[in-house]
């Protein structure tokens, strides 16, 4: 038996040698080697994969191609920019309208140009620190995204001078600070200054886009043939209610450098952001996170001071026509005493009609509370006023303020790693929603700032998909 074995084992060698044999010991079939499996993590002659790059495709299809650009675009973060135009339309006592659209156009084009740029000015230096991003991974060209960022800045300044010459103004500055930051400033101690100037120009830009827009509106009214001009009233002819389309005034009329308060409170955030940006790939930085989250609570507390402080003795909001000094007209009297352009006809006859006539009607006995499960027209014990609830929005506005921008700081704080360090980033940009809501409400606009709010739930799902640096 031991001989048996032993002979086995001797001519087992020369049966090997004699088999085919594919390549690196693969089976060969055909005479040729069989393809080697492909398990996803060797690339092109077995070496292994660089981290986070996207593997080239030669034929990319255009669901690729879309979502190449969506990352370069950075798309989850364009929901941090209507709340400029938006707070800035607020901070001037005005209701959102045709201005404040064209800005909010205008600065979605002139941020997504700045981020195309941003990524054309660093391809060098995400070739090796950033791999994966677009440009280094080939999936867009340097020249396809240089033009579309010069196309984008001609977009947003042509929405802009639809809005008005001062507005171009302000636009034009903006763009300016953009292409100048990303070409040159990025990479030195003005960097952060640079692009507190780009946010806190943004919300000017809605500040005055809307303010310009309701007044050239306004004297468009006031002159000219068309329907819109003043003519002297027929009797009993109502007076016109205003353009159509512009912004309507929800308060006093402020001028644009009003807003000012509010767009150095978005630029000083935007300065913290940028700093700990500056960390985000290497990382090992403690001291500014720290920083930015002591800025952050600093700013919290401004906002929340500055209400308190306005409120004691300050009406809520004046009607859309305040009455004028020394007059006793007030369009918002239900009975209209002494108006104006109406003459003193004294009661019309019986059974006829005239326009601004409103004899006093009887007061209503004083009933007291209705009984309980009793119903009484014009009684509502516990509904809250729009002016009650504006600082309970405000407070809410700046709790999820310091919730979104908050712990992410103190994570890259404790731990300065690349991740925490991105993490902290992406959180201070999605934090900038709450805070523009904040400051319309601030400025007296609830409504504006529960719009602003309602973009948190679509910025944060969108970011789960694109990163939002």
């Amino acid at each position: 038996m031991r001989r048996l074995l032993l002979s086995a084992l001797g001519a087992l060698p020369a049966a090997l040698r004699a088999a085919p044999a594919g390549l690196n010991g693969r089976a060969v079939r055909g005479g040729r080697p069989a393809a080697a499996p492909d398990d996803g993590l060797s690339g092109t002659g077995g070496t292994a994969p660089v981290p986070d790059r996207h593997r080239p495709s030669p034929g990319r299809g255009r669901g690729d191609t879309v979502r190449a650009w969506t990352e370069l675009f950075r798309v989850s973060a364009l929901f941090s920019v209507p709340g400029d135009a938006l707070a800035g339309a607020a901070a001037v006592g005005r209701s959102p309208g045709r201005g404040t659209a064209l800005a909010i156009g205008a600065s979605l084009c002139l941020y997504e140009a700045g981020m195309a740029l941003n990524d054309w000015a660093d391809r060098e230096e995400d070739a090796v620190d950033r791999p994966h991003r677009p440009i280094p991974s080939g999936r867009i060209s340097p020249s396809a995204a240089l033009g579309a960022a010069g196309a984008l800045t001609a977009a947003g300044l042509a929405l802009a001078a639809r809005a008005g010459r001062p507005a171009l103004a302000v636009a034009t500055g903006l763009a300016a600070t953009v292409w100048a930051y990303d070409l040159h400033l990025k990479h030195t101690k003005a960097g952060p200054a640079a692009m507190a100037a780009a946010r806190s120009l943004d919300l000017l830009l809605g500040a005055t886009a809307t303010a310009t827009a309701m007044s050239t509106a306004t004297s468009y009214a006031g002159t000219g043939p068309g329907p819109r001009a003043t003519r002297p009233m027929r009797l009993g002819a109502v007076p016109p209610t205003g353009p159509d389309n512009v912004a309507r005034a929800a308060g006093p009329a402020r001028s644009p450098l009003a807003a000012l308060p509010a767009a150095l409170v978005l630029g000083a955030h935007t300065y913290g952001v940028t700093a700990v940006s500056r960390h985000e790939a290497q990382g090992g930085s403690t001291a500014v996170p720290l920083a930015v989250l002591a800025t952050t609570t600093a700013l919290a507390a401004a906002v929340l001071a500055t209400h308190q402080r306005q409120r004691p003795g300050e009406p809520a909001r004046p009607g859309p026509a305040a009455t004028a000094p020394g007059s006793s007209y007030r369009p918002d009297h239900p009975h209209h005493p002494a108006a104006p352009s109406m003459l003193d006809l004294g009661a019309p006859l019986p059974g006829t009609y005239r326009p601004g006539h409103h004899p006093t009607a009887p007061a209503l006995p004083d009933l007291g509370a209705p009984q309980p499960g009793t119903y009484r027209p014009g009684h509502h014990p516990h509904r809250p006023t729009a002016p009650a609830l504006t600082p309970l929005l405000l407070t809410a506005f700046t709790g999820a303020y310091l919730r979104t921008a908050g712990p992410p700081l103190l994570h890259a704080a404790l731990n300065p790693s690349p991740p925490l360090t991105q993490r902290a980033v992406g959180g201070g940009i999605r934090a900038m929603i709450p805070l523009q809501a904040a400051l319309a409400a601030r400025a007296g606009a609830p409504g504006s700032g529960l719009a602003v709010m309602a973009l948190v739930p679509l910025a944060r799902s969108l970011a789960r998909k694109v990163s939002p640096t």
